[in-house]
């Protein structure tokens, strides 16, 4: 006749049982039969509400999903003779995107015979680098490649610091308005 060694509902040891009494107990318990490892000798099964077991199982792996981070990579691009101002504006993305957290990769494109001229596009990529030097670091060098030259740049936050970073900022100024508009 087959047994198995009952397990109970709170993870007490009942002991080895015959199924059909382990079937008993756990419809007595309004409690489902399940078999937790069935290759041991005698297997080995546990009286626990299986519904509430996957549910809480599904809420696990779905609190997994939302803690996990996604890296983003951004892309920016450039001209070598790129306008002083309009250079601002693409390292005030470049920032803000780093500063989220997020990859950029920057792409520089050489039209005509500005191809000739790579080190232009070297000392611009360059240029940019230092300027967001506290933001972020160069993941990997500028190179050529073809008509563009490519270079990546990686934050020094990581996403998640970023995003509780930010959090704090707007619970802190939604704090400071509700203080202003009480006074």
């Amino acid at each position: 006749m087959p047994e198995v060694r009952l397990v109970g509902p709170n993870g007490e040891q009942v002991g080895i049982v015959r199924v059909e009494d382990a079937l008993r107990l756990a419809a007595e318990a309004d409690l489902d039969l399940v078999e937790v490892a069935p290759m041991a000798k005698p297997p080995v099964a546990k009286l626990m509400d299986y519904g509430k077991f996957k549910y809480e199982n599904a809420m696990k792996a779905r609190e997994a999903r939302k803690n996990q981070v996604n890296t983003v990579i951004k892309e920016i691009k450039l001209r070598p003779k790129i306008d002083p101002h309009d250079y601002g504006t693409k390292k005030g993305h470049v920032e803000r995107f780093l500063s989220a957290g997020d990859k950029v990769k920057v792409t520089i494109m050489f039209r005509g015979r500005e191809q000739s001229r790579p080190e232009l596009g070297f000392r611009l990529l360059q240029r940019l680098a230092e300027d967001v030097q506290e933001l972020g670091f160069v993941e990997s060098a500028p190179k050529q490649d073809g008509r563009n030259m490519i270079m990546v740049l990686g934050p020094t936050k990581k996403k998640a610091e970023a995003r509780a970073e930010g959090r704090r900022r707007r619970e802190q100024s939604q704090s400071d308005q509700t203080a202003t508009a009480e006074a």
